[in-house]
């Protein structure tokens, strides 16, 4: 890919930067700056050269919400912010280019406009009407086929960002890892992960599947799951990597009645339950302590460790799981890649981001690129290169 560093000249050159600023909100401000944090490199290594430097970015999914706190936010962490509460048009055009040397805008969420989930040409055009070349560095995106991500690179001179950079760069490591080496893959929908599954398989030598994807597999197995969520895969694709020898399943669950569900007191109706133990009536909802147990151990073995998706119904506070094996994975020798919004959201909350040696910014885009070692915000990059 074309790097930001190619750029020729950079002093009072407008340049678009689609930046991963998709932060968590809470009452109107900022929960968590992390993926901020993350794009101030380029962000700093373009404004400290001169250029004016405009950043787009979505924010939620319906584009209802505003980018406006996360300005803020990004103001409290680099000099020289501002935003400015429209996308494209002539006002932003203009706002863009009456910034000084250095200084940094960040415009309106660009789901707001129907043109950017539809990659819609006109729109692509209009931003890249905004600025003299573009920077993509936005990683967590680069699997959609978006107007930002693979609209623009055809109308401007494209490059890489830092962050996109580092992600491509520690990802593509970990297809090639150091043995013995121990993949984690959870969160749920078997379809979104049947593929990164396949691959894994392939240079891995231990696969755990967790979380509400593991159901699919006991199920096909033969074992009771109660109503636990499953995706509804064929169960011919899920018992055709039942037979691998390198997967490795829970052995024990954490379920409540199906009466529970949503109950204040959920968590403390949960019981535990040994591998094809789980009543008719019962939901699964994280897995139990031998099975972190044995995950310990396999993290406490490996040289290389890969883990995407939370292990329990994160979000409803079975959390249990997954930060014992963030604690395990912190404790361990191994070179350690991990992704997904709640898998980092754990690591966070227990202090430990600097124990792993990578922490992706992509959930999707993260698996989608173990899969096909390459994403379409990154082939539109290199489309741009080779024209």
């Amino acid at each position: 890919m074309p790097s930001v560093r190619d750029i020729a000249v950079f002093e009072n050159i407008p340049i678009l930067v689609r930046a991963a600023l998709n932060v968590p909100l809470e009452g109107g401000t900022v929960a968590n700056d992390y993926r901020l944090r993350r794009a101030l490199p380029t962000v700093r290594f373009l404004a400290e050269r001169g250029a004016r430097v405009a950043l787009i970015s979505h924010i939620g999914d319906a584009g209802t919400e505003t980018l406006a706190p996360v300005a803020e936010a990004l103001g409290a962490l680099v000099p020289n912010v501002s935003f400015f509460p429209e996308t494209v048009g002539e006002r932003a055009r203009a706002a863009v280019r009456e910034l000084a040397p250095g200084r940094i805008l960040v415009l309106e969420n660009l789901r707001r406009n129907a043109g950017e989930k539809g990659n819609d040409p006109a729109f692509a055009k209009e931003l890249a009407a905004l600025a003299d070349a573009f920077v993509e560095d936005s990683f967590d995106t680069c699997h959609r086929k978006h107007a930002s991500i693979v609209g623009v690179p055809e109308l401007l001179p494209s490059y890489a960002g830092l962050l996109l950079e580092e992600e491509v760069a520690a990802l593509s490591a970990a297809l090639a890892p150091a043995h013995p080496a121990f993949a984690v893959i959870g969160g749920a929908k078997f379809e979104t992960k049947e593929a990164v599954l396949a691959t894994l398989f392939e240079s891995y030598d231990k696969v755990f599947i967790g979380g509400a994807l593991a159901n699919d597999f006991l199920k096909a197995s033969g074992q009771e799951v109660g109503k636990s969520l499953v995706s509804g895969a064929d169960e011919q694709d899920v018992r055709a990597l039942l037979a691998n020898p390198k997967l490795v399943l829970p052995i024990d669950s954490l379920a409540v009645p199906a009466e529970a569900r949503g109950a204040i007191d959920m968590r403390q109706r949960a019981r535990i339950r040994a591998a094809g133990e789980v009543a008719p009536d019962e939901i699964i909802l994280d897995h139990g302590p031998a099975t972190s147990a044995l995950l310990a151990d396999l993290a406490q073995k490996a040289r290389t460790i890969l883990w995407n998706g939370p292990l329990g119904n994160y979000e409803n506070g079975f959390t249990d799981a997954t930060d014992a094996l963030a604690r395990a994975v912190a404790a361990s020798r191994a070179q350690s890649t991990v992704g997904g919004g709640d898998t980092v959201a754990s690591i966070e909350n227990l202090g430990l981001l600097s124990r792993f040696s990578f922490v992706s910014t992509g959930g999707g885009a993260m698996l989608d690129f173990l899969a096909q070692g390459t994403l379409p915000g990154i082939d539109a990059l290199k489309r741009h290169a080779s024209a």
